[in-house]
C-alpha cells in the first residue's frame, strides 16, 4: 500500500471488501447497513481512491461494472496503522504505552496479559505457530 493514509470512509469501504472479497461498487453499496448508505457515486469515488492508494485492485469488468478486490489484508493494514501511530510518538513504543496508561486506555490487567504473552514468546511458544 502506498504511504497515503485512509480516511474513515475509505477504511469502512475496505472493511466491506474484506467481508465480500471481489465485488462491484453496487455490491459494496448494498452491503452497507441502511443507516450508513450514501450515494452510489460517493462509494464509487471512495473505491477509486482506494485503488489509487493501492488498497484495492481492479480484477475484472462485467458489462459496465468493474470488480475490485482487496490488495492488502487486515493484518497488513493494521501494521501500517501501528507504524503511523508509533511515528506520532517518535517511534517509541514506550512513549505510546505510557500515553495509553495515562489516559486509561491500557490497564494493569492488559499489561500483565501482554507481559505473559511476551514471556511465552521468549520461551518459544509463539502465537501463530512462528518461533520468536
Amino acid at each position: 500500500m502506498k504511504e497515503s493514509r485512509l480516511s474513515k470512509a475509505e477504511a469502512r469501504i475496505l472493511e466491506q471488501y474484506w467481508k465480500l472479497g471481489t465485488a462491484s461498487v453496487r455490491e459494496i453499496l448494498e452491503s452497507l447497513p441502511e443507516d450508513e448508505r450514501v450515494a452510489y457515486t460517493t462509494v464509487q469515488t471512495l473505491v477509486y481512491r482506494l485503488e489509487e492508494k493501492g488498497a484495492l485492485r481492479k480484477v475484472k469488468k462485467i458489462g459496465n461494472a468493474q470488480l475490485f478486490q482487496p490488495a492488502l489484508n487486515q493484518s497488513q493494514y493494521r501494521s501500517r496503522l501501528v507504524r503511523d501511530l508509533l511515528d506520532l510518538f517518535g517511534g517509541s513504543p514506550r512513549l505510546l504505552v505510557s500515553n495509553l496508561i495515562e489516559n486509561g486506555a491500557l490497564t494493569l490487567r492488559d499489561l500483565k496479559a501482554l507481559q505473559s504473552a511476551a514471556h511465552s514468546d521468549e520461551n518459544g511458544h509463539s502465537r501463530g505457530g512462528k518461533r520468536a
